[in-house]
This record gives C-alpha cells, structure tokens and sequence, in this order.
C-alpha cells in the first residue's frame, strides 16, 4: 500500500506538505491539493483513520438521521439518496454513518451522535419549516449541509430546487391553457418543500386572480391512493364544480388522479389536464405514463454530489455562504395537459 512518503516522492514535495493537503488545510493551494488526491488516488493510498484524526481532529465519516415513520417505512426516495451520497462522499475519502431515529425530539438523535464525537458533520433530509436542527448544530459548532431548505436568507450550506417556482411554473403553464380551476395535491404539509410549493401555487393563483376553495389544496405523504381518494371526491363534485387541471406534488399522486379521471369516465388531457413533479425514481418513469406525464422534472440523484461536496468543502473551511445551491426544476410538457376543454370559462363555485 502507497505511503505518504510515495506520494510525496512522486510529486516532489515534502510528506508533510502531502498530509495536509489530504487533510484540507487551507495553506495548501487547491491546485496542489487536487494533484495530491488524485495522485493517492493512483496510488492506491489509504489514510490511517486513527493517525489522520490525532492530526487534523477529524474522523472522515459523517452523518445523516433518517426519520421513520410509525409503520417502519421511510420514504421511497430514500434509498436513490443514500446510494448516491455514499459514493459521492468515497470520492472525498469519508463515510456516511447513517442513524434512523423515531424520537419525537428532532434533535435528540443529533444530541446521542454527539456524545459519541465521532462524526465530522451531518446531512441535514426532509427539512421542517424553522428546522431546529438548525439552530441546535449551529450552537453546537457543528457543520452541516441541508438537502432542501427551511427558512428564509439561511446561513448554513445547502442544496434545493426552488419550490415555491415549481408550483407557480406549473400554474403559469396551465393558466396559459386556460385553465382556472385548478387543485394543488401537495406533499406532506409538515415538511418545508410542501410549504413552499403550497405558498407558490397561492401566490400564482393570486397573480391570475383566480380563487382557489380550501378543498382544492390538500397534502399527504405522496401515494397514489391519496391522490386517487382527493381527486375523485373533487371530479365528483363534493367540493363544487369539479377542477379541470390537477398540479401533483409527486408521479405517485399523479398515478392517483389519472386512475379516478379514469373511473370517472374523464378523458386526460380532454377533459382534466394534471402536471406532476418529478424527481426521476425509477418506479414511477413519468415517461411511461399513459399519456406521457407533463411534469417540473429535478432528479433527486442530481442532489448528491452537490451535498457531498458542500459539506465537505464546509468541514475544510469554505464559508457557508459560498455553498448554496438554489436551482430551477425543468418543465417537460407532454400529453398529459391540453386547453381547458368547453365550459372550461365557468366561474367559481361560491364557497
């Protein structure tokens, strides 16, 4: 096994100097710090984990705390995310040490890891609105990268689609079809994407100047029954006049209402347009729908080596600021959505 003596000898440098750019200390210039990677990389050289942390203070892992729900199940996007963040983390020499955790404390898990002081820093999932993990690990002194975001002008690194955007992009593009009637099927409105795409889409409306009854904006864990239950009550017309487009905040709930325009003798995009979120899972392709799905497409696999590397690049020194990353979902139009069909111009149902 290569030795930093090696890596030294093949670059020309002093072992010293090798060891702290493996190690990140800033006096190192990137450019040397690359070569240096990448050099132990051909090598073949592993860091004594023991030795590296007497030196730098750093253990090489860091965490992430995945909440699971009282059935046991987690979310299905959980395993694209980890699969992802492990080998975006080996490619910067550290491991994901994962916990789950069914503490109704949201920072009592972050507390017993503590303790333990082996952990670097942590990924921050499924963000809360005013998330006071924030607030906890930034009293502690503990770097953090969050994987969404929680509050307005955050200080701490993350990396997001712009949420409120995708709701208010997928409203413009239905309102541009005509459409006015219009329901939100929104995720879990404990978490913060919810809100923000649930603030969005009001705002958007609001923009149209078009109502929006209580009854058309409902959220859940996204699963196809929730979507097919709420979209058929609404196509029935037990909230009013029936909407004619459906913004989903997942494939899952899109399979859903497309199912119950089905059963309700309705034709997609003929009679009801619906326009999903897509984060590109392979068991929902919204490609192979029927029609294809029109959606804001933003694959969750996209988001890994961005957090890998924000936390990191913050462990090693980069300033929070500097590691903030906000992008805009891309909008597929497929045929899922149509012009508003005849009748489309009635007013709203009083409510």
């Amino acid at each position: 096994m290569a030795t930093l003596k090696d890596i030294g000898t093949e670059l020309g440098l002093s072992t010293a100097t090798v060891s702290r750019a493996l190690n990140g200390f800033p006096e190192v210039n990137a450019k040397t710090r690359d070569k240096v990677r990448k050099t132990a990389d051909k090598l073949g050289y592993r860091p004594n984990r023991s030795a590296q942390r007497l030196v730098t203070g750093r253990s090489g892992m860091v965490g992430m705390i995945v909440k699971i729900r009282p059935d046991l199940s987690a979310d299905q996007t959980f395993v694209e995310i980890l699969t992802g963040l492990t080998a975006a983390l080996a490619k910067r020499d550290t491991d994901l040490v994962l916990a789950v955790d069914q503490d109704p404390d949201p920072v009592a898990a972050y507390k017993r890891m503590l303790e333990r002081d082996m952990l670097d820093g942590f990924i921050l999932n499924a963000p809360v609105p005013q998330d006071p993990r924030v607030d906890f690990l930034t009293q502690a002194g503990v770097p953090f990268v969050m994987h969404g975001q929680c509050r307005n002008d955050a200080a701490y690194p993350f990396y997001s689609i712009d949420n409120q955007g995708v709701s208010a992009e997928a409203v413009g593009m239905l309102t541009a079809l005509g459409h006015k009637r219009i329901a939100l099927l929104n995720g879990d409105p404990g978490h913060a994407y919810a809100a923000d795409r649930l603030a969005g889409f009001a705002a958007a409306m609001r923009s149209a100047d078009l109502r929006v009854p209580v009854a058309f904006m409902a959220g859940a864990a996204p699963s196809e029954s929730f979507g097919y239950a709420q979209a058929l009550a609404m196509l029935a017309g037990q909230h009013g006049t029936p909407p004619t487009a459906f913004v989903c905040a997942s494939t899952l709930i899109a399979a859903g209402v497309m199912q119950a325009v089905e059963d309700r003798g309705l034709r997609v995009p003929d009679d009801v347009s619906v326009i999903a979120h897509d984060d590109a899972l392979p068991q929902t392709r919204a490609i192979n729908f029927s029609p294809a799905l029109t959606v804001t497409r933003a694959p969750l696999r996209d988001a890994c080596a961005p957090l890998a590397n924000h936390l990191i690049d913050h462990i090693n020194g980069t300033p929070a600021r500097a590691l903030q990353t906000l992008l805009r979902a891309e909008l597929i139009r497929r045929g899922s959505t149509g012009p508003v069909p005849s009748g489309g111009e009635m007013p709203w149902p009083s409510t």
